[in-house]
């Protein structure tokens, strides 16, 4: 069987998961590497997607499995998805974001009429060397997600975590936006951490990951469960 039908295999199926206690180096890479992730909620089959900052947590007195934490308003749509339907799926990848040059692309400029897109050797260099440089696979992470209950130790730990991995030098980036899914522009001094994770009304949410999907940039997929230590789970690969 050639690769491309290995990979058509990989990618249509679960023959292939792998039973793991502890994440992949190169799922964790991705993790600590990227700084958005993709939190996809479903209810009554309408799937809703939001672009979110988020905290990976190895392990903690709260949980020795690893956890993501993210915050979101309360009334938002996620927010009632989930309470719902607990099941989530993640996005997550580092790979850079702009659009490289393609054979014939014509770019606008303004109003103006478009012409073709010129690059020194150079920037072409710093280009390749840039997209070289960071990880190629993306991770589809799927899980199940609760909202901490607000006011205790646990949301205390799982916030302050969130809030200093969320502290940026003055970027004026953009962060994930709580009150229409969409992005807002960030608070210029500290990344817009006071609107979307030090307000009291924000809520903390916990992301327990159960399997794994890492896609490459030459098609190649691997799939893992992620299972306690001391068992498997039910159904996969013969556990019991």
């Amino acid at each position: 069987m050639d690769q491309i039908s290995l990979n058509h295999e990989a990618s249509a199926g679960d023959t292939h998961k792998q039973l793991i206690t502890s994440l992949p180096p190169e799922v964790v890479q991705c993790l600590e590497n990227a700084r958005f992730l993709h939190l996809a909620t479903c209810i009554d089959n309408q799937p809703h997607v939001s672009l979110m900052n988020y905290t990976y947590i190895p392990s903690s007195q709260y949980s020795s499995a690893p956890v993501i934490v993210m915050t979101t308003n309360p009334s938002s749509k996620k927010t009632n998805n989930l309470v719902e339907n607990p099941n989530v799926s993640l996005l997550v990848h580092d790979w850079v974001s702009h659009r490289p040059p393609t054979q014939g692309r014509r770019m606008s400029a303004g109003g103006g009429s478009p012409g073709p897109e010129h690059r020194s050797s150079l920037a072409s260099l710093l280009l390749n060397l840039n997209t070289s440089a960071i990880s190629s696979i993306s991770a589809t992470i799927n899980g199940t997600a609760r909202l901490v209950e607000p006011g205790s130790a646990e949301e205390g730990f799982y916030r302050g975590q969130h809030l200093e991995n969320n502290t940026f030098d003055s970027e004026g980036g953009v962060v994930a936006g709580m009150f229409n899914g969409g992005p807002v522009q960030a608070a210029q001094e500290d990344g817009g951490r006071e609107c979307f994770v030090a307000g009291e009304e924000v809520r903390v949410i916990l992301v327990h990951i159960k399997d794994i999907r890492t896609s490459d940039w030459k098609g190649g997929v691997k799939d893992w469960v992620l299972v306690p230590e001391e068992g498997g789970v039910p159904g996969v690969n013969g556990a019991r």
